[in-house]
């Protein structure tokens, strides 16, 4: 009888312990793995120096891709009076919260407390709403010669990053010289969280869903754009946006990182530019299903989330090799902008800038450069080095977007040089 109660007992033993065992050993090795990211570490990969540039070279390859963006004679940043500027699409003749909040990103980044103060100022002046359903939300367009907006309503992406770069500017430069910003950025999350449907204005996360909004209006709130999904931004709400919010906010992350296992297709690695919530493509009047220009921003936010937080390794290094291997299909210095997300030609081309063309974009060569910040793959290096030999510059055809392929590029080298960094608080 004693010997059949010992069999028992270990058999318990076995069953109960063991598996709490081997949960204990994996939930280490997910800590070990996490504290690797950069957040933890404060360790950025500079993956151009791993391909064998120099320091040298790389600090004045950034610095000449912001000065062409900026400064140079095809600049899209433009100062107005004594304190403020703004950043144009000029191909489209408007000014967009998009470009307006990686300007002021880019300033944040770069320690350009100047650049940033101007284009936050205009933006506020010019297209914040400062009352009625969309208070503190902005008009996502405006024609900065005629200064008549193009639309009332926002894209949420404009708010995500606004919120983000606000944030980031409070931690390096305080709240006590000229612009209290951690007040801004909580006045744009404070009157989301107060908009619940009230004029057909909602929070630009689809709270239901935990989901970042097209457009946190109507219909549109109810469907999403894969390249608004920046988990890593999330993560920094939940740590510095002190609203109460936190882990809402970390919910959303997991959720984004989780949508896009569902948005990018498993041999290809491409994602339709609009989906639905659970990541099937959304159509559009205007914009036929497929990879195009959004959708070219994923892997840069795929890669950053990868670099800051590495919540989710394992899968983001499989998307990684499946779709630089993708491309390298296609040709490195071949593949072209648009898909099908099978990979194959698409039959409508979306025009850009008058132009009606497949090429090989600058833009996508910047951001699938910094998918090897992911890939475990020898040949990602191939994506980096086309990326330090590219040049912003006209295309053959003549068409040229300073706007758009200049700032993702400017982006892509500020990843691969460890340059686009988590800003923590700093003593003031």
């Amino acid at each position: 009888m004693k010997k059949c109660k010992s069999s028992l007992l270990l058999v318990i033993i076995v069953v109960f312990l063991l598996p709490l065992q081997a949960f204990n050993q994996n939930n280490k090795q997910s800590k070990k793995t996490t504290k690797k990211a950069a957040f933890y570490s404060g360790t950025y990969r500079n993956l151009l120096h791993e391909a064998g540039y120099s320091q040298a070279e790389i600090d004045k390859k950034v610095a000449q891709a912001y000065s062409d963006v900026f400064e140079g004679p095809h600049k899209v940043y433009f100062e107005v009076g004594d304190s403020m500027a703004y950043v144009s699409d000029v191909k489209n003749h408007d000014a967009r919260t998009e470009g307006l909040s990686y300007g002021m990103m880019i300033a944040v980044q770069l320690n350009k407390k100047d650049v940033f103060d101007r284009i936050w100022r205009w933006s506020k002046k010019y297209l914040q709403h400062q009352e009625g359903p969309r208070e503190a939300y902005f008009a996502w367009s405006i024609n900065p010669q005629t200064m008549k907006k193009n639309s009332e309503g926002s894209a949420s992406d404009g708010e995500l990053y606004f919120v983000t770069d606000l944030l980031f500017a409070s931690n390096r430069w305080g709240n006590n010289i000229g612009i209290n910003y951690y007040g801004e950025a909580r006045r744009i999350l404070d009157a989301a969280w107060k908009k619940d449907g009230t004029g057909n204005v909602f929070n630009l996360i689809n709270t239901q869903h935990k989901q970042i909004t097209f457009v946190p209006e109507g219909d549109m709130h109810n469907w999403t754009d894969p390249s608004y999904h920046l988990p890593a931004f999330y993560e920094i709400w939940a740590k510095y946006a002190e609203d109460g919010h936190e882990q809402f906010y970390m919910d959303c992350a997991d959720t984004s990182r989780s949508f896009l296992h569902r948005a990018c297709n498993a041999v290809t690695g491409l994602n339709a530019d609009y989906t639905e919530f659970s990541g099937a493509p959304h159509p559009t009047p205007w914009m036929p299903v497929g990879f195009r220009f959004d959708s070219w921003r994923v892997p840069m936010n795929i890669a950053m989330d990868y670099n800051w937080f590495g919540k989710d390794r394992s899968w983001q290094e499989d998307y990684a090799k499946h779709f630089q291997n993708f491309l390298l299909s296609k040709g490195i210095d071949t593949f072209e902008d648009q898909f099908n997300l099978d990979g194959s030609r698409p039959d409508t081309i979306l025009q850009a800038g008058g132009f009606k063309k497949l090429r090989h974009s600058l833009g996508l060569v910047g951001t699938a450069a910094t998918a090897s910040l992911v890939s475990k793959e020898k040949n990602s290096l191939d994506f980096v080095h086309a990326l330090w030999n590219a040049k912003l510059q006209p295309y053959e055809d003549g068409y040229f977007d300073p706007y758009y392929d200049g700032l993702l590029y400017l982006f892509s080298l500020m990843h691969l040089s460890g340059k686009y960094q988590v800003i923590k608080p700093q003593a003031h």
